[in-house]
């Protein structure tokens, strides 16, 4: 993710202290190698999230916290693993009389979620298969309010409120560049496959997730735990085919498309894609988690400048090289 934006209050440019308020993404109580407690916490704000410790917690002098809760802190970064790392020293949760833009702490879409949803749910009406579509509106329409406001991820790629009808929406939008480009030269390319497959293919967060009113994830639920969107995705497929009288074959691709989108077991597909519909999903989802994550890590590096190595993305260093960045009339600069 990104630097939080509490990283640029700096109290202390020399000691590397700094100051802001940000929300709690999850908080554990743990032991030190000596016994003592400490709380371990994942903080976020509008332009990312940090690790962040308070060291020999007592209960009775900093009191408690929960996942969901605005706080304001004061601490130093260190880098610890290569990663950096926020030491705690003073922490309060917000109060009435903070003036806090919450803007600044959760990050919104770039387009409003429930037009988004709209979008989807009026182009799943155009499908030449009128099965496919009843099945695809069916499952958006019961998940209406959680696709238009919940993150698509706990973590990493578009992990901010609004996240899951944003990645669907923009996965929707290149799938429908490539269908364009290949139903022509493949004739038998279902694009109604394609296109209920990138709007289903996550239609399970829904209840994957824990969210926050938000609209941030602190938790994946017991569900999320023990079975994970694919599988509770396959499981709302096939009951809303049951109950619609959905032949059992669209059904069963269907279902295919969402077991296989993470394109191997060790991302948690138990399939590969086995056919080309399956496989144009499986790219699109990559592709777009990885261009989100990518261009998330590089804003907060200088052009010229490489990132640190990034776990979610083979360990890989990234480059900003600055080309294609539009620079100001004042500064005459060109693309």
């Amino acid at each position: 993710m990104g630097r939080m934006r509490l990283l640029s209050n700096v109290i202390n440019s020399a000691s590397g202290q700094v100051e802001g308020f940000c929300i709690i993404k999850s908080v554990q109580l743990k032991l030190n190698v000596k016994g003592a407690e400490y709380l371990d916490f994942m903080l976020a704000d509008a332009d990312g999230e940090i690790n962040a410790k308070l060291w020999d917690y007592q209960s009775t002098v900093h009191g408690t916290y929960s996942a969901g809760e605005i706080i304001k802190i004061r601490g130093t970064i260190n880098v610890y693993r290569d990663q950096e790392q926020l030491k705690i020293d003073r922490i309060r949760k917000m109060n009435d009389s903070d003036e806090v833009d919450i803007s600044t702490i959760v990050a919104e879409p770039p387009i409003d979620g429930e037009l988004l949803y709209k979008a989807l749910y009026d182009f799943a009406g155009t499908f030449d298969d009128p099965d496919i579509a009843t099945l695809t509106r069916y499952l958006l329409a019961a998940n209406k309010d959680r696709i238009a406001k919940y993150p698509a991820a706990l973590r990493l790629h578009h992990a901010h409120k609004g996240g899951l009808v944003f990645h669907t929406h923009t996965m929707l939008e290149v799938a429908k560049k490539m269908v364009e480009v290949y139903s022509p030269i493949y004739p038998e390319l279902s694009s109604d496959l394609v296109y209920a497959g990138v709007i289903l293919h996550d239609i399970a967060k829904t209840t994957e997730l824990d969210v926050g009113p938000l609209g941030l994830a602190t938790a994946y639920s017991p569900e999320g735990q023990l079975l994970g969107h694919i599988t509770m995705g396959v499981n709302m497929i096939e009951l809303a085919a049951m109950e619609l009288g959905i032949p059992n074959e669209k059904a069963m691709l269907l279902a295919h498309i969402l077991l296989s989108h993470h394109g191997v077991p060790e991302f948690g597909s138990p399939k590969p894609p086995m056919f080309p519909e399956a496989e144009i999903v499986s790219t699109v989802d990559t592709l777009d988690a990885k261009l989100y994550e990518m261009f998330d890590v590089l804003a907060s590096v200088q052009i010229g400048g490489f990132s640190d190595r990034q776990w979610a993305l083979d360990n890989r260093l990234l480059y900003r090289h600055g080309h294609g960045i539009v620079k100001s009339e004042d500064e005459g600069a060109e693309l």
